[in-house]
């Protein structure tokens, strides 16, 4: 799911805005992904542990053996250093979370969807006040039934 050195940089991205145990980033990149993929422990802990010997980030507090993660002066200066990097890692990912969410729905739903963006497309320039009115309130009243879940009988 993740290029060569993604993890690394998203992960402490992640601790970038705030303290953060393993699990925790687990169920963040999960969310990231809508429920879609997540990542493992086998590759998460491995990467928080190399960033910890780096000196990229640090154990804040250890309960249970639950680890805080929060990061270093080091590790704030290597992600601005890498901001770039972080920024595409970044979009890679929103990206592959789209994908992974547009797959998981039925065929059904993804046609209907491929037919929608082609009725619009086909549109090209050909629009005016009121059609560009009327085809909006169309969408919105689709967008809010879809996610009220209001069903037709």
């Amino acid at each position: 799911m993740f290029g060569h050195g993604d993890l690394k940089l998203l992960l402490l991205a992640l601790i970038e805005q705030q303290p953060r145990h393993g699990y925790e980033l687990i169920r963040i990149i999960e969310d990231m992904f809508h429920g879609q993929y997540s990542p493992s422990p086998g590759a998460i802990y491995p990467t928080l542990t190399m960033l910890e010997e780096l000196g990229y980030a640090e154990v804040t507090n250890e309960q249970g053996g639950r680890k805080l993660y929060a990061i270093t002066a080091a590790g704030r200066t290597y992600l601005d250093e890498n901001r770039e990097a972080v920024d595409a890692v970044t979009a890679r990912t929103e990206h592959s979370a789209r994908m992974a969410a547009k797959m998981a729905a039925p065929m059904g739903v993804r046609k209907a969807m491929h037919a929608l963006k082609h009725a619009l497309l086909m549109r090209g320039s050909d629009w005016n006040k009121d059609e560009a009115k009327r085809i909006a309130d169309i969408l919105e009243r689709a967008a809010s039934a879809i996610a009220s879940g209001e069903r037709r009988d």
